[in-house]
């Protein structure tokens, strides 16, 4: 078998997720880039509209939520992340009827919808930052103004990098300097104001009136410095971002304002979330960003940035379940964004990265908690990595002579259907180049093909739904623990089979040759062959879904290289 859905269903789930009133605890959450979702009025540049009027591909893809990237008046220096005016729609991408329509049509089909705000920096063009730069003292106290060092000031006011590369800091005419952790045009607010704090908790209540069920903050670390800005006394900062503890990151003072903003959100009927893009030194710290009293989610990107290394996948998954069940919050599963290179690529591309690709989803759509899907990996896209340097619009890339900036590579415009560009992406071209060869990628192309990589996801997530237990991260214990061989005894001589004792996750990891990993979950099994080559294993149960062929006689199975198989027990 490649994929199928078992004849008789495994069970009926005792409560729809998307109903729950915890229902972002084991969510699916689809990531609309909007510019390159769908064109709806054929400039090339995707719109709003063009969300809605795709919306039925993700209902039918089975996913709880959309999130929604920036569609707020901005120059677009980095994508929408550099905002204007945080309550009104760029005409880009529409206006605030079709945000309202959006919502609409997604909640009638049992979709939620969560958008992003950008609370770290504004545009260089918000009428704060215009006034700041005119000179107004109060506008200058909501961002962060410095006098320079040295003896005309000439010098930036300490060694901080911008992550897109070079200085963090830009000198304005008077000789002052303001601190900007991204691009020169997106200047970063201090929220020591109290202006800025209030700014935000109107601007989220804005947004929240007009139904959109939460938030996914973006740099949710990023917007408390510390005191004095201290110097960090070494470059190639951005390579230290998640690794160990930086002055203008994950400063202890951000979880405030995130205990601000669950109680504004709490105070809304039904439950509205925010999600952390939180960079963290370790999972622990990760962890605090979701405690009872903060926001609802973190990002786990240890998880996207682990290897094709069953041993070090292992270790990022106790990790993650330990540290989130430290705090009673459930984790994160994401393999790709907007900010990364695609995983079909990162797993090394051709028909071994798309293997891998999906052998990641089936086990990513199996581990307790909530899982997020960027747009087009359902499709097993891969990163277009030549892009003619013309087109590429990443300030990362502009800002360091091409040696980063493969964000637009993750970026290109979705093929829907049609044997040549713009596959139905809208009535034009695309404002990023789409590869000849996209066709047989397309959504129309791989619909009804039981082979393909989004029926392989469609019946992911339609079992997800049916098994119980399946993602939610208090589902009970597993039953009765099994020996090495995988069949059902009191116990296991093997130390390190079953032995991960999280709470109310449901699963237990079982021994399993080198290479693999095997784990079970009430009524439930998972494999995933991490290696090159098949390897034979005692049968955890019959299988129901597979990512590659799968031969078993019922009682042995070969699981084949870079696969992995999802079982009933």
């Amino acid at each position: 078998m490649t994929h199928e859905l078992t004849a008789a269903p495994l069970a009926s789930s005792s409560s729809d997720a998307a109903a729950s009133s915890r229902w972002w605890r084991d969510a699916v959450i689809y990531q609309v880039y909007v510019r390159s979702f769908a064109d709806s009025d054929g400039d090339g540049i995707g719109d709003l509209r063009g969300v809605r009027e795709r919306l039925p591909h993700l209902a039918r893809l089975g996913v709880d939520a959309v999130w929604l990237t920036p569609f707020y008046v901005s120059p677009q220096a980095d994508g929408g992340y550099d905002v204007v005016d945080y309550r009104a729609v760029d005409p880009l991408f529409g206006d605030l009827a079709d945000a309202d329509d959006l919502v609409r049509a997604a909640h009638a089909l049992g979709l939620r919808v969560i958008v992003d705000v950008v609370p770290n920096h504004t545009s260089e063009q918000h009428p704060w930052f215009r006034a700041a730069l005119a000179g107004d003292p109060e506008a200058r106290a909501r961002y962060h103004f410095r006098p320079g060092r040295g003896a005309d000031g000439g010098e930036p006011p300490n060694d901080w990098e911008s992550v897109f590369g070079g200085p963090a800091w830009t000198r304005v005419p008077d000789g002052a300097w303001y601190l900007h952790l991204f691009a020169p045009e997106q200047p970063d607010l201090d929220w020591d104001h109290p202006e800025v704090a209030a700014e935000f908790a109107s601007v989220l209540r804005f947004w929240l009136d007009l139904g959109v069920d939460g938030f996914r903050v973006d740099v949710a670390h990023g917007m408390v410095k510390a005191p004095g800005l201290p110097d960090i006394g070494r470059g190639a900062q951005a390579t230290l971002i998640g690794t160990q503890p930086l002055p203008f990151f994950d400063q202890d003072g951000v979880h405030e304002i995130h205990r601000t903003w669950r109680r504004l959100l709490d105070s809304y009927d039904g439950p509205r979330i925010g999600v952390a893009e939180a960079w963290a030194p370790t999972s622990e710290r990760l962890a605090l960003y979701v405690r009872p009293d903060e926001l609802h989610q973190a990002f786990n990107f240890r998880f996207l940035n682990c290897p094709w290394d069953t041993a070090a996948m292992r270790a990022v998954i106790d990790e993650s379940l330990a540290a989130t069940a430290s705090v009673g919050a459930p984790t994160t599963w994401v393999l790709s964004n907007h900010d990364v290179v695609r995983h079909v690529t990162r797993y090394g591309g051709g028909e071994q990265g798309l293997a891998r690709a999906r052998a990641a989803a089936l086990l990513m759509l199996a581990l307790p908690g909530s899982a997020y899907v960027y747009q087009g990996e359902e499709l097993g896209l891969p990163e277009v990595t030549d892009l003619p340097d013309e087109v590429r619009q990443d300030p990362a890339f502009l800002r360091t002579a091409g040696q980063d900036g493969l964000r637009d590579g993750c970026r290109v415009p979705l093929p829907w259907s049609g044997e040549r560009a713009p596959y139905d992406f809208g009535p034009a071209g695309s404002w990023l180049p789409q590869p000849a060869g996209w066709g047989g990628l397309s959504v129309a192309a791989q619909t009804g093909d039981p082979h393909s990589t989004l029926e392989l996801y469609r019946a992911a997530l339609e079992l997800r739904r049916a098994v119980p237990g399946l993602g939610a991260p208090e589902a009970g214990r597993a039953g009765a623990p099994r020996d090495c061989d995988g069949q059902d005894t009191g116990g296991c001589d093997d130390p390190d089979a079953g032995d991960w004792d999280g709470p109310d996750t449901g699963m237990r990891w079982l021994s399993a040759p080198e290479g693999v990993l095997l784990f079970t979950r009430p009524g439930f099994a998972c494999t995933l062959n991490g290696r090159s080559s098949a390897v034979g294993l005692p049968a955890p149960g019959r299988p129901v879904l597979s990512s590659a062929p799968v031969e078993t006689d019922g009682r042995t199975v070969l699981l084949p290289p870079d696969s992995c198989t999802w079982w009933a027990i």
